[in-house]
């Protein structure tokens, strides 16, 4: 028998989309093959699947994990009775046009932990026909003991905004903090433990799953470099006896089974689908160096395609810290329409084109073809600004869940800590046209 090595609790293996392979028991890996009729320590070998087995081979997803028991060892699933705030149907939202800005969103003094939390903004799209996304925003002031959870719906992209969120995986831990960022993919089993009042975003897409976007011109690096991506090193957990309960999210709706054993009791594993984090500081923005501001595009950490060519059901956009030298250009974003959905949220800080109102923890939509950009008070300062070189502060940090897909929103987002008078930070623009002299 092997001595077993303890690893530290939080290790990574880095790299986006890599094959990675795993043990957290030394020899726990069948050697030249996947399922051999005895695995070594007589381990269970099980797939698991992130696209179907005859896509081609660049867009392969699958990892082998190689378990003490196989997570088909549960009581039958039955439907868990929750309040509205997590949405099934997507079909029944409400429809809006207008500019939509949300306070922060509160979180509650009453024990919940991260699957009671969930609360759905809005979205489009249906996961029975694997296309569309859904926006939710998770609060959480207590851990999830023997309890976890998974969706058989999508992949959920974390963007924690207040608090850490220390998740256990069967792939695995992470410790993910505020100013970071994780992907947990459809089916992958987890459990969230936090360290106090906790919140933050969560983009859902139901097709495609997350990838890096092309560089083009920008060429080899730049954006997120695919090394700075971790994801955990196998770390099982031997817990027999025990009642867990396992939630599972099946669209739209949430169901619940029993079993008497961890779902974290995989000794090793192997392949490239696999939860992973991203630190949002690493992030190498490119921007102008010459003059105008370029289009938000520039600042994509990652991006779910969609069928047509460079559109996607949702891109992850960031606004970091960085450099402004643009020079004889309105540096603020421009005034526009755009054919996209663009929820916000901020993380922390301020954001350029919202000096007042848009605060850490809250959010805004501005929705397909209705305008936006800065407020009276921005513009003002924009265009009298000295273009000296200047910089967005260190302790800024806003992000943009863009989609081509148009957005309705829930009942609790049409109810609930909408700012009314959000259209009024446009009012105050001025007729400043200084009319030639000859057309009068």
């Amino acid at each position: 028998m092997n001595k077993i090595e303890l690893i530290e609790k939080y290790t990574y293996q880095s790299g986006f989309g890599n094959n990675f392979e795993s043990e957290a028991v030394r020899g726990a890996l069948p050697k030249g093959q996947n399922t051999p009729q005895n695995c070594p320590y007589n381990l269970y070998a099980e797939q698991l699947s992130g696209n179907a087995f005859t896509v081609g081979r660049h867009a392969q997803q699958r990892s082998w994990l190689y378990r003490i028991r196989p997570s088909v060892c549960h009581t039958p699933f039955k439907p868990l009775e929750k309040g509205a705030e997590l949405l099934a149907d997507l079909n029944n939202l409400h429809i809006d046009p207008n500019q939509l800005r949300w306070k922060p969103f509160p979180i509650s003094d009453k024990p919940h932990d991260f699957v009671d939390g969930l609360i759905t903004i809005g979205g489009a799209g249906h996961p029975s026909v694997r296309h569309g996304i859904a926006i939710h925003i998770y609060t959480a002031n207590q851990n999830m003991e023997d309890k976890s959870f998974y969706n058989s719906d999508g992949d959920f992209l974390i963007v924690p905004q207040q608090g850490t969120l220390d998740i256990q995986t069967e792939f695995g831990n992470l410790q993910v903090k505020s100013g970071e960022i994780c992907v947990i993919q459809r089916g992958i089993c987890f459990s969230v433990s936090v360290d106090g009042p906790t919140r933050g975003y969560i983009c859902e897409v139901f097709g495609s799953h997350f990838k890096l976007p092309d560089l083009g011109p920008i060429g080899a690096n730049g954006l997120a470099n695919p090394r700075d991506f971790l994801s955990p090193v196998a770390a099982f957990e031997k817990k027999d006896g025990v009642a867990h309960t396992k939630i599972n999210k099946f669209l739209g709706k949430l169901y619940t089974a029993q079993q008497n054993f961890s779902p974290y009791n995989v000794v090793a594993w192997h392949g490239n689908y696999c939860p992973y984090k991203y630190d949002l500081s690493l992030f190498c923005a490119v921007n102008s160096v010459t003059y105008d501001h370029l289009d938000p595009s520039i600042f994509t950490v990652l991006t779910a395609p969609t069928n047509e060519p460079g559109v996607a059901a949702a891109d992850f956009v960031i606004f970091p810290p960085r450099w402004l030298v643009q020079e004889n250009t309105f540096r603020p974003p421009y005034y526009h329409r755009n054919c996209m959905s663009e929820f916000m949220g901020l993380i922390r800080g301020v954001y350029e084109a919202k000096k007042e109102g848009f605060l850490p923890g809250g959010g805004s939509l501005h929705s397909c073809m209705t305008p936006h950009g800065p407020d009276a008070d921005t513009f003002e300062a924009a265009v009298k600004a000295d273009l000296k070189p200047s910089k967005i502060p260190d302790v800024a940090l806003a992000f943009m869940f863009e989609s081509s897909l148009i957005l309705g929103i829930s009942d609790y987002a049409k109810k609930n800590f909408i700012d009314d008078d959000y259209w009024k930070c446009w009012q105050g623009l001025k007729d400043n046209f200084n009319e030639p002299k000859s057309f009068n």
